[in-house]
């Protein structure tokens, strides 16, 4: 619309120019080398005009033959790019598709047609790798790096090539000079960091941390910028034990439930007589992140205190835990352990009590610890310890499937801060409850069927009687030849796991019902009845 309005104003201002001549005529006179010219105002208007225009179309037509050469050259520049472009699509496409074939056609016509283009360098790396030419992969990537465009990804296809084949001291070499050309570039960082962690340098490990620091969110810096120092804290453990305190503790300022860092830092600060500052450090973390380690240290706090008094610290350490069921479970296994060591096993006993019906295997053996020093019951121990080995695993320091009995800070593969604390079974999916608790006791008077036995001949069994049932000589073997199912109506009980015997002991035989560690026994009996059932 604008344009239109502008259109009309300028037609209308060149009819008002026109009409304002028309109404003002006037002669012009020209006298020029005895050539006599005269004419109107009007005419010799039209005249200049038509001369200007003329010699516009013969500047034109002459700055185009004159530059006729320059633009045939750049005609056939521009088909020859657009025919190395289509070239690198193609062979893109090609390699996308696993088309090893056309994808090195592609890569050789895209470089006849545009040599030293980035992207035609880089087709024909790639169509070298994909057909498995490792050595013209390399002398792409080598001739990247010596275009500024391109010199990044030459760099890193050189590093990742390098890899390939397990030259590690070409990597580390490839991947310095790249985080030396841009120190914001993440892989090449991540790499530097990662080679400085696999040689246990922690100082070289912490600079190249904060050089790639704008590549990193500001949470994970922290943390493992925690995890740095307090491997350089383990490691200077026995040299300098002030400059392993202090690095522990910036690694708690920075990342206050990382659990070695405050369970080193609490150990340390305790071994220096600030025990107040140490039980903070513990508590704190314990708070974040309940951990055994963290018990330990705090259970450790004043090492020349009574078994009693390292009770009492761990049910206020227990009394500080969140409501959430892991601290509570923690808090209580911890208690339980202080008990034990303090011969407390009433209070051992009360505080595992919650967590007997599926027990897990730290608290089954802490179980089976209680039995043998309490009452030195070898049957209970057993039956303990078999609930032990099918018990739900603890969690456990792990790392890339490899466990650890202590936290590392590079787990088997190189990653930094890989250790977790967790089941490992949980990286399967295993996440069916797993029930194990004795089977209920038996009525007397109503035994459950026997399995049937099969066998080729006559076997030997003992008849369990009830005892208001007539006497039988029990010592008298009864023979039997390919027992049926007796015909007995089973009792209803809740479905249960069996127990299974633990493997140094064989067990009651299979042909009895009773568990001789819950079943009550039978009237009249006694012991002597009791010790029948383990012949």
């Amino acid at each position: 619309m604008i344009q239109v309005v502008l259109f009309l104003i300028t037609v209308a201002l060149i009819a008002a120019g026109f009409v304002w001549l028309a109404d003002r005529p006037g002669d012009v006179v020209v006298t020029w080398l005895g050539y006599h010219v005269e004419t109107s105002v009007m005419v010799m208007l039209l005249a200049v005009a038509a001369l200007i225009v003329i010699g516009v179309m013969f500047w034109s037509v002459a700055r185009a033959i004159w530059r006729s050469p320059e633009q045939v050259s750049l005609f056939f520049r521009h088909r020859r790019a657009m025919k190395g472009y289509l070239a690198i699509s193609r062979g893109l496409v090609a390699i996308g598709s696993g088309d090893t074939r056309l994808a090195r056609r592609s890569a050789d016509e895209a470089a006849r047609l545009s040599p030293g283009d980035p992207l035609t360098l880089l087709l024909t790396a790639q169509s070298a790798q994909l057909a498995g030419d490792r050595v013209g992969a390399e002398r792409a990537f080598h001739e990247m790096t010596r275009h500024e465009q391109t010199k990044l990804l030459g760099l890193r296809g050189l590093y990742i090539e390098a890899q390939r084949r397990n030259d590690m001291v070409t990597a580390r070499r490839v991947a310095e000079q790249a985080a030396e050309a841009d120190p914001a570039l993440a892989w090449a960082g991540q790499a530097v960091l990662d080679d400085r962690c696999a040689q246990g340098d922690w100082s070289g490990a912490l600079k190249s941390l904060d050089a790639m620091r704008a590549s990193l969110d500001k949470q994970d810096h922290r943390r493992k910028r925690a995890v740095l120092l307090t491997a350089q804290a383990q490691a200077l453990a026995d040299s300098d034990r002030d400059a392993a305190r202090l690095a522990a503790l910036d690694a708690v300022k920075l990342a206050p439930g990382l659990v070695p860092a405050a369970a080193f830092a609490g150990r340390r600060l305790a071994e220096a007589g600030d025990q107040r500052r140490a039980g903070k450090v513990l508590i704190a973390a314990w708070r974040l992140n309940p951990h055994p380690d963290i018990a330990e240290a705090y259970a450790d706090l004043r090492p020349g205190d009574t078994a009693r008094a390292r009770l009492t610290r761990m049910q206020t350490l227990a009394g500080k835990s969140s409501e959430e069921p892991n601290a509570v479970r923690e808090g209580a296994i911890a208690v339980a352990r202080a008990a034990i060591d303090a011969r407390e096993f009433k209070i051992a006993r009360e505080t595992l009590a919650p967590y007997l019906n599926a027990p897990s295997k730290r608290v089954a053996t802490l179980m089976a610890e209680i039995e043998e020093t309490e009452h030195g019951d070898e049957g209970r121990v057993r039956e303990w310890l078999g609930r032990a080995m099918r018990a739900a695993p603890d969690p456990v320091w792990t790392a890339d499937g490899v466990v650890s009995d202590r936290w590392l800070p590079v787990s088997p593969r190189g990653r930094l801060d890989g250790y977790e604390w967790r089941v490992p079974l949980a990286e399967i999916g295993m996440t069916h409850p797993v029930v194990d608790a004795p089977p209920p006791p038996m009525p007397a008077l109503q035994p459950e069927p026997k399995p049937v036995v099969e066998a080729p001949e006559p076997i030997e069994i003992k008849a369990v009687v009830p005892s208001e049932a007539p006497k039988a000589d029990l010592a008298k073997p009864v023979p039997v030849a390919k027992p049926s199912r007796p015909a007995l109506k089973p009792v209803a009980a809740e479905p249960v796991m069996p127990l299974i015997q633990v493997p140094d002991d064989p067990g009651p035989d299979a042909g009895l019902d009773p568990d001789p560690l819950t079943e009550k026994p039978l009237p009249g009996d006694g012991w002597p009845r009791g010790g029948k059932l383990f012949r």
